[in-house]
């Protein structure tokens, strides 16, 4: 029997080992896709289109599906589920590999979104809370340090793979990755956790487990709302310019710099978490939300005000990719900060949901609004609604019962 605090004597081992299974999570179910959608869509005689069309609406069947598997990592443990997420993700990944025709291919798509749900951030999160919730904002910020090198890694990584193997080939050894890689790990993690509650008392537990949130319980619907409309309003703005970067900017007069320039947003993402893992320790976790969007804000003025000019995309750039890189770390530390780890699974499923939905539908919204009133007022909207972002998130905590602090030991 493991001592009860043994697993949180290995946290540096647990951040270390979810930090590749996100690498690896992040890479292969969907930083590859718009790699290797091209051949996918010449293989099932589909259009681009029509492939990406499939993705997006995976994702928005994942996102419908988040909240019951939140409910699930609550009730069973990160860990488990997330064991279970990896075969899940394998077999997906194999299914869409041997798909003979369309259907195979859909639902194996489908079946990987969902498994995004079980092995991806939000369960990631959800095992560091229950693990060591008093220590889980600094475990958030660095995991997703770890994890922001996943499309540094695995952009070159299919592109090689790719000029040597077919897309169906590149997804067979990505299922491997997940089975042989990530499925020992959470299988360990999972192990760890149970071996954690078997030697722990009822009461020990307790007392060392739970950490109250900063709002009022009467206070809570109120404030999940604005929370929930913060994160929505930043997804959509983050996911219709992360697909449309290279092209708004190529459309906003920067030619063949906008490749250039685009390279500069992943880089910057994981900078953010860096300087936040060095000096931010003493932010509220609502302002530095507030401050995820307004870096967003201050990154589509600067290209909207000087556009074409070289130095004010490459200010855009980097003050985007320093808001986007803060947005994920917030996505798990604000719910805890905000309502506690009890019920934190459950909670950031419908958080996942909100952003999954969204993600789903901004890219071609956004294509709608460029179509239709033009690149400089689709740009206009969407500082809008980083501003409407920044406010939600200020207003949240309006009537904290007590200054937002959750213990790092």
């Amino acid at each position: 029997m493991a001592s009860p605090r043994s697993i949180e004597h290995r946290r540096g081992a647990v951040i270390w080992g979810l930090g590749l299974t996100q690498i690896i999570g992040y890479g292969t179910l969907y930083y590859s896709f718009s790699i290797l959608a091209p051949e996918m869509a010449k293989d099932l005689a589909w259009t681009q289109e029509w492939v990406f069309g499939v993705f997006s609406a995976s994702l928005l069947i994942g996102g419908l599906a988040a909240p019951a598997i939140g409910r699930r990592i609550d009730r069973h443990g990160a860990g488990s589920m997330m064991a279970l997420g990896s075969v899940v993700a394998a077999g997906a990944l194999a299914l869409c590999a041997i798909a003979p025709s369309r259907i195979p291919f859909v639902a194996g798509m489908v079946a990987m979104e969902i498994a995004s749900a079980f092995v991806l951030y939000s369960a990631a999160f959800a095992a560091l809370v229950q693990i060591t919730p008093r220590t889980a904002q600094k475990s958030i910020t660095h995991l997703t340090l770890i994890a922001g090198f996943a499309s540094t890694l695995f952009w070159p990584i299919t592109t090689q793979l790719h000029q040597y193997l077919s897309w169906r080939e590149v997804y067979l050894a990505f299922a491997a990755l997940h089975l042989f890689v990530c499925l020992p790990i959470h299988f360990w993690l999972a192990q760890a956790m149970k071996a954690e509650r078997n030697g722990t008392s009822k009461d020990d537990a307790k007392s060392r487990s739970k950490v109250d949130g900063s709002v009022a319980s009467w206070d809570r619907r109120r404030a999940f709302a604005l929370m929930g409309l913060g994160f929505a309003l930043e997804g959509f703005v983050l996911s219709a310019l992360l697909v449309h970067m290279v092209p708004l900017l190529t459309a906003v007069g920067l030619g063949a710099s906008a490749v250039l320039v685009g390279t500069l947003f992943g880089p910057s993402q994981v900078l953010s978490r860096f300087i936040n893992m060095l000096a931010g320790r003493g932010l509220s976790q609502l302002v530095l939300a507030v401050i995820s969007a307004t870096l967003l804000v201050a990154g589509l003025s600067a290209l909207l005000t000087t556009a074409p000019w070289i130095y004010g995309a490459v200010a855009f750039a980097i003050l985007f990719g320093l808001g986007s890189g803060l947005t994920s770390i917030v996505q798990g530390s604000l719910p805890l900060a905000l309502f506690g780890s009890e019920g934190y699974g459950t909670l950031l499923g419908k958080i996942s949901a909100i952003r999954l939905i969204v993600s789903a539908l901004a890219p071609f919204l956004f294509s709608v609004l460029m179509a239709r009133v033009g690149t400089w007022s689709a740009l206009s909207v969407a500082i809008v609604l980083g501003i409407g972002a920044g406010i939600a998130f200020a207003t949240t905590g309006r009537s904290r019962r007590s200054p937002e602090l959750v213990p790092e030991t």
